[in-house]
């Protein structure tokens, strides 16, 4: 690349930095963005020249793979219904020890080498995510009562501590979240990392927020990327059994912060390289938009 493509590049990305300086971006990462080890440098890069830009992100992170890991080493069976980790007391202890023990720490670590400044949580600091058991719902025709599935230690947000999130961006440091909240007697909670980083941007009314995921992005009835979706329409694909799995929980959590006040929802393609900066601060993107 000669040295005038370069400054190209630069020159498109100026008016989304100006957009998006002094913002708040919520940024949920998992999947192969985490577990390549190329792709980790990338989004930490990524997250870092943000900050020296003059945007604040927030990272919320899950860790799924890692948690499978440690169950299977355990003899731990893992079951999943809608997209969620059915958890009992046992996995909620490996749960918790996984992300806020080890995957928490290793984000942090990784974003200060690099030249950042990461705080590392969990919703228990601070009563940060607070949190009630989650219920799901299963209907099984119009005149009989749903059947209620009990998923065990598995949480719904129900308020943020914004305090503690707003504290540390005036401070200059970058929070590295893990999706663990608690409880109103002080027991945690799992929660799915993609509803927590949409009650997250919702709560801060944050600019943006970017899921990252192991696939292209909303997909259509044809198998093609969705570039743009209105919320509606994005709502019916769920109804209609078009969207299944853990993209239900990802389309959840971009409605919940569209109908807080957040401006655009994001589902990006972790596996390629620097996808937040390319969804970002680019006229292309490389992922779905979700908009009101």
């Amino acid at each position: 690349m000669d040295s005038l493509s370069r400054a190209q590049i630069l020159i498109e990305a100026l008016p989304y930095i100006r957009e998006f300086a002094t913002k708040t971006v919520v940024i949920k990462y998992g999947g192969h963005a985490m577990a390549r080890e190329s792709l980790r440098k990338q989004f930490v890069l990524d997250i870092v020249l943000m900050k020296y830009v003059g945007i604040s992100p927030i990272i919320i992170h899950g860790g799924g793979p890692q948690i499978n890991h440690i169950m299977e080493r355990m003899g731990i069976r893992s079951t999943f219904i809608d997209g969620q980790r059915v958890t009992d007391d046992e996995t909620m202890s490996v749960v918790e020890m996984v992300l806020v023990g080890t995957v928490n720490k290793e984000i942090v670590g990784l974003i200060n080498r690099h030249g950042g400044m990461a705080v590392g949580l969990s919703g228990r600091d601070g009563d940060l995510i607070q949190a009630d058991p989650m219920k799901i719902y299963r209907y099984t025709g119009d005149e009989r009562p749903p059947e209620i599935i009990d998923i065990g230690r598995v949480g719904k947000v129900v308020k943020v501590n914004t305090r503690v999130l707003k504290a540390l961006e005036d401070s200059g440091f970058i929070p590295v979240i893990a999706p663990v909240g608690v409880g109103p007697e002080g027991q945690a909670y799992n929660i799915n990392a993609d509803l927590v980083a949409g009650a997250i941007a919702g709560e801060l009314r944050a600019k943006r927020l970017i899921l990252l995921t192991d696939v292209p992005g909303v997909m259509g009835a044809q198998g093609t990327l969705i570039p743009s979706i209105r919320a509606s329409e994005a709502k019916r694909l769920i109804e209609d059994g078009s969207v299944t799995g853990g993209m239900i929980p990802k389309i959840k959590a971009c409605l919940k912060a569209l109908r807080q006040g957040v401006e655009k929802a994001h589902i990006v393609d972790g596996r390629k390289g620097h996808a937040i900066l390319l969804e970002l601060l680019t006229d292309a993107g490389v992922g779905t938009e979700i908009v009101q």
